[in-house]
């Protein structure tokens, strides 16, 4: 691979089903001619077929730009409708880790929120229930260690809301570290003056979801980036 497409981490790959860890930092997808994690494995299927004809590629769903893990792809488009079948069914598991400010009481809970895509700009809030663009918000976690910098938390997703993670922590005075678009004052990853490179605490550390081709079930799961790795003593010691 150049320098200008940095290699995929490919974690799973069966016929048209592909799942690859996505950076922090970097976009699901992007304009034409700018950099995102579509654009780098459509070059690397290329150059691993050998061919310079455009390669197929379709995104079932979306990490957004600050977050990391795992991500499901495929190579044919009625393999991408089968994906995106199961995420519109609610039939994907999709486990995350977050490190938030504070402390998370009580230890295993649920929360439950109305939230919108704000009009015209790139974040969401919540709203009362009755307001006309209200979606109905709703993840469980339970609390997997109390760190240094914060609660390290275990989130599983009900619905699949625009910034749903990060809205609903910062609702409870709960922002995820380096969320400063939430309002988050700790530091999280490289210092850097770019708000396009910054990153946050929060990981797609599992994906669960059935292979249209085999029906078999497939677990996939995305190690911790090096930012998790320095946080504290304790997830060095889970995860060196």
């Amino acid at each position: 691979m150049t320098a200008a497409f940095p290699e995929v981490t490919i974690l799973y790959q069966q016929g048209a089903c592909l799942a690859v860890f996505k950076p922090a930092g970097v976009a699901t997808q992007a304009p034409p001619g700018i950099d995102s994690l579509e654009l780098r494995l459509k070059h690397q299927l290329a150059q691993q077929a050998d061919r310079d004809r455009p390669v197929y590629l379709g995104v079932p769903h979306r990490l957004d730009r600050p977050v990391s893990g795992a991500m499901l792809f495929a190579t044919s488009r009625n393999m991408a409708r089968r994906l995106s079948r199961q995420f519109e069914h609610r039939e994907v598991r999709k486990t995350y880790w977050a490190v938030v400010s504070g402390t998370v009481e009580p230890s295993v809970g649920t929360w439950q929120d109305f939230i919108r895509k704000v009009p015209g700009e790139a974040r969401a809030e919540t709203v009362p229930a009755d307001h006309p663009d209200a979606q109905l918000a709703v993840l469980h976690y339970r609390v997997r260690g109390q760190l240094a910098e914060g609660t390290w938390l275990e989130i599983t997703l009900e619905t699949g809301r625009t910034h749903q993670i990060r809205v609903q922590a910062a609702a409870r005075g709960l922002p995820i570290l380096g969320d400063v678009q939430y309002g988050s004052t700790a530091a999280f990853g490289p210092a850097t003056e770019d708000p396009r490179q910054r990153v946050i605490a929060l990981h797609g550390r599992e994906l669960r979801f059935r292979d249209p081709t085999t029906q078999q079930s497939v677990t996939v799961t995305a190690q911790l980036p090096a930012p998790w790795l320095e946080l504290s003593p304790h997830m060095k010691d889970l995860f060196a």
